[in-house]
């Protein structure tokens, strides 16, 4: 334990310096007791005489001496308390010997300085004081009764207060040792509650849930970042009163407070996401409760994803899994046409390989959709692509000149993954083609920046009937299509592949046909890590 004190022993230059501003008060009294003698100082004997004055000025000296040293140099704290203990005991002793020794009670300001020197000082030293002091008041009495005609049986008194000065220093030491380790104590507890709090504020500031502290009276006191989004708040730490910044979660806040309920409450954030509210009570004193937002367009859009991940896992086992069957059946099919049969039967194996094809073009596209997870993106001249995608779609589908038009009219770059990018144009603009007039401009893409932030935009715009409202919602999920010979794949591969490009897949509205939108950087080729993509060097 004394070790453990020793190390953690910090110098108390506040309560030093109390210490000395004691000093200079009793300093000043004794002063005053020798020039202005009255009834109830007459007692310490303290004569005026020219040795008298010049102790108590010394020591008015010595006590200002320390308390400037002790303010403005604290450094070596136990040489400047020692210095100033020994000036006490050589003065204290000194006046004691002048006013007739113990019997003058002037040794009591040495228990006084002994005590406070034991609750700021270290370790042994405070017995040195003690023993310091011990000897001078044996010594004076000694010497006075040699001198002086002390009275002889002093000295047994003498004995008894040097004692008093052993039990006050161990006393006060002892409680100074426990005072500190309570100091100690409360200060690492101080600072582990600093640092709960500066990390649970942390953890609140980036929950995905909003978060609202409201006491007992509709105040916000705090308020996280996603909280104050939701809302829309205006000021940046969110507090003020919750009937002004939310009227109707302020009255559900009532209701559940004076019901007691436990339902939550489904209302329209500031941007009309839709949103739930749940209230909870804390156990705090100031019957604060906890209000947390959920995002219920996010929740839905998080299960959704789950959905697709399991259902892609599940598709890509069960796509490998019939491939081979599949390569089977194909080729069966491809012995039996050899044969010469009749009408029916070439209308049934024709069926039959339509079919085929179609399913091996589903297995082909979650298989590549399961390969093609992982970008390699670059800097790409999007203009020139365009160009050069144009014409080698034109001349594979053998399609006449102008039906598809490109509309690039400034030289602008995109970061995309450039197989990524042929693949994502070669459906949108397939897709658009199948739902056109197949006229000349039946299909247009054009390449913009209308924004100047960054940001380039591909629009593929076809001249058909659009998609209808009722299927808007659905068209970029898997299987879904309007297409007989379709997959329902397509669209969904275009998305995925420019979320993994940090892009995005849009369909815009329009009066005439559907106009899909593919929006990505144009400026650097920083990917999110979670589609484990690495930007082009």
């Amino acid at each position: 334990m004394q070790h453990w004190l020793s190390s953690t022993w910090e110098a108390n230059w506040r309560s030093f310096q109390y210490f000395n501003l004691y000093r200079l008060v009793l300093a000043a009294l004794f002063f005053l007791a020798i020039v202005f003698p009255h009834e109830w100082t007459a007692r310490l004997n303290l004569l005026p005489s020219p040795l008298m004055f010049w102790l108590t000025g010394s020591y008015m000296a010595a006590t200002v001496a320390g308390l400037l040293l002790a303010t403005h140099w604290q450094r070596r704290f136990n040489r400047q308390l020692s210095a100033q203990m020994l000036v006490d005991v050589v003065v204290v002793s000194s006046l004691m010997y002048l006013a007739g020794g113990v019997a003058s009670g002037l040794s009591v300001f040495l228990l006084v300085s002994l005590a406070a020197a034991s609750l700021v000082g270290r370790g042994r030293l405070v017995l040195l004081y003690a023993a310091l002091a011990t000897l001078a008041i044996l010594l004076t009495q000694t010497f006075g009764i040699v001198t002086k005609d002390f009275e002889e049986s002093s000295i047994v008194q003498a004995g008894f207060i040097s004692a008093g000065f052993f039990a006050t220093a161990i006393l006060a030491r002892l409680l100074g040792q426990r005072a500190m380790v309570n100091e100690d104590l409360a200060r690492r507890r101080g600072e582990a509650l600093d640092n709960q709090m500066l990390i649970s504020q942390r953890v609140v500031e980036r929950m995905q849930d909003g978060v609202l502290i409201v006491s007992k009276g509709g105040v916000v006191s705090h308020c996280n970042p996603v909280a104050r989004n939701m809302l829309g708040l205006p000021r940046e730490d969110g507090q003020g009163e919750l009937v002004t910044q939310s009227p109707i979660l302020a009255r559900a806040l009532q209701a559940w407070d004076k019901d007691g309920g436990e339902g939550g409450l489904l209302f329209s954030g500031a941007d009309g996401r839709e949103l739930r509210a749940r209230f909870e009570r804390t156990a705090s004193s100031d019957g604060e409760v906890l209000v947390f937002l959920d995002d219920l367009g996010r929740i839905k859009e998080r299960a959704q994803q789950l959905k697709l991940a399991s259902l892609g896992r599940l598709t890509a086992s069960i796509a490998h899994e019939i491939r081979n069957p599949l390569s089977a059946i194909g080729h069966a099919g491809e012995l039996l046409r050899e044969e010469r049969r009749g009408e029916m039967q070439e209308r049934l194996l024709r069926i039959l390989n339509d079919n085929v094809i179609r399913l091996d073009r589903i297995v082909s596209d979650i298989l590549d959709l399961g390969r093609q997870s992982r970008a390699e993106p670059e800097l790409l001249r999007a203009d020139e692509f365009c160009v050069e995608f144009v014409e080698h779609f034109n001349a594979t589908e053998n399609l006449s000149a102008g039906m598809v038009v490109l509309d690039a009219a400034s030289p602008l770059t995109l970061c995309f993954d450039r197989s990524h990018l042929h693949r994502v144009l070669w459906n949108l603009v397939s897709n658009a083609l199948r739902h056109s007039s197949r006229s000349a401009g039946a299909v247009r893409v054009e390449l913009s920046s209308p924004h100047g932030d960054g940001r380039v935009e591909l629009h593929v715009i076809d001249d058909g009937q659009g998609v209808p409202e009722n299927v808007r919602e659905q068209i970029f999920e898997p299987f879904f299509t309007t297409h007989t010979q379709g997959t329902g794949l397509g669209l969904f591969i275009a998305r995925e592949l420019c979320a993994t490009n940090g892009a995005s897949l849009e369909l815009a509205a329009s009066e005439g046909g559907a106009h899909f939108i593919v929006s990505g950087r144009n400026d650097t080729c920083l990917l999110p890590e979670s589609n484990g993509a690495r930007a082009a060097k």
